[in-house]
């Protein structure tokens, strides 16, 4: 009777070991590796959405000083775009579903696809941003207060001399302006978080940037972005309260950049801008690697404003040049939508040698894409041919 009983106790032990072994944790190379993408731990700290941690929307008086133009009043415009899911989840967009190109709105596990963005922490900023500056500082419309501080914190700014900075505000309205025509509503969202501190700094400084807890844009994306929009000499520090994506920050940068240098930046180059992010962004999730893609864009904008093409035809041939020097291979879809932000800005009146020493860096890899002969050297050399062929016949 012993043995039996032994026996079945060993059976029902034997029988529960795979369900006892699977409630204890994933096996290796099981779900761990969402963890490492970024998803968070089950009582993670970060809000579940943007209306949780006692976010209840402020309204810009609530945080300011008066010191800087306040958001608008509902339904006003001249305003700037948020990012492309700083939506009511409080997240940015991830990766498309297989097959698709489209950013999405993140969950609070923002980062599981961040195109190699740092949620975190990552930047070029070196030299701190104070006061003495005289920076200017855009905050989202949307923040609770404890995301305001959160955000100042991260931004080295010590919220009890807030009134000591120039503070203008970023509202969903303005998100809706500058990139309802990029981004669905539900991407959108309804509250506007991300928060920039700009500052110019004496020529020759280039455009530096340094991004916390944004979990989509690169420092790569807004920096292309940004001198397609005509910014030039500047430190920019991109900061959020949790991991977001960033999107709407450049228009926050934007409009920061503007108020503090009188410089306006015109609709068209604004319009491009944004367009460039999202559509960068896009190409990021679709190709899986956000540097190259970064290095195609600046490549082609190098070839549009050097070579002052314009035509469609024209920039098919720079899009192929470009994808086989950094080998991408793209879909007609993805040419058409990048034959379209091209045509923008070619339109624009880009300084080449301006968009190459505000993003040395970016043009420094580029170096040997660029001093090796490219489609645009051969066409200049078969008509210099053709050239040098008929002046021989009349001499």
């Amino acid at each position: 009777m012993k043995r039996k009983v032994v026996v079945f106790v060993l059976a029902g032990i034997l029988l529960l070991t795979p369900a006892a072994v699977q409630a204890e944790g994933p096996a290796a190379g099981g779900n761990d590796t969402e963890a490492a993408a970024g998803q968070p731990e089950p009582n993670s700290s970060a809000p579940a959405s943007e209306g949780e941690a006692g976010a209840e929307p402020r309204t810009p008086a609530e945080g300011g000083n008066g010191s800087g133009p306040q958001a608008p009043a509902e339904g006003g415009d001249g305003t700037e775009p948020q990012a492309p899911a700083e939506g009511d989840d409080g997240t940015g967009p991830q990766a498309p579903a297989e097959g698709g190109n489209k950013a999405q709105p993140e969950g609070t596990d923002s980062g599981a696809v961040n195109n190699g963005a740092q949620a975190s922490g990552e930047g070029e900023v070196t030299e701190p941003i104070t006061k003495e500056d005289k920076p200017y500082l855009s905050l989202g419309a949307n923040l609770s207060q404890e995301q305001r501080d959160t955000v100042l914190g991260l931004l080295g700014i010590n919220p009890a001399e807030l009134a000591e900075y120039d503070v203008i505000y970023t509202t969903i309205d303005e998100e809706y302006k500058y990139l309802g025509e990029y981004l669905p509503a539900e991407t959108l969202g309804s509250r506007s978080l991300s928060s920039v501190l700009v500052v110019k700094r004496d020529p020759g400084n280039g455009i530096n940037i340094t991004t916390k807890n944004i979990s989509y844009c690169t420092i790569g994306m807004y920096k292309n972005a940004l001198i397609t929009a005509g910014i030039t000499d500047a430190d920019i520090i991109v900061a959020a309260p949790f991991p977001i994506s960033g999107t709407a920050a450049l228009v926050g940068a934007m409009k920061a950049y503007a108020v503090m240098t009188g410089e306006e930046v015109a609709e068209e180059n604004m319009d491009a801008a944004l367009n460039e992010l999202v559509l960068t962004g896009e190409l990021a999730q679709s190709l899986g690697d956000s540097q190259q893609v970064e290095e195609f864009i600046a490549y082609l904008k190098q070839l549009i404003v050097e070579n002052n093409l314009e035509s469609e035809e024209e920039i098919r041939a720079a899009i192929d040049e470009a994808s086989e020097k950094l080998d991408i291979t793209l879909s007609e879809e993805e040419i058409q939508q990048i034959i379209s932000l091209l045509k923008k800005i070619s339109s624009l009146d880009l300084d080449l040698d301006s968009i190459m020493s505000q993003a040395k860096d970016l043009y420094d890899r580029l170096s040997e894409f660029t001093s090796s002969p490219g489609f645009w050297d051969k066409v200049k050399g078969f008509f210099n041919a053709i050239i040098d062929f008929f002046k021989g016949l009349f001499s």
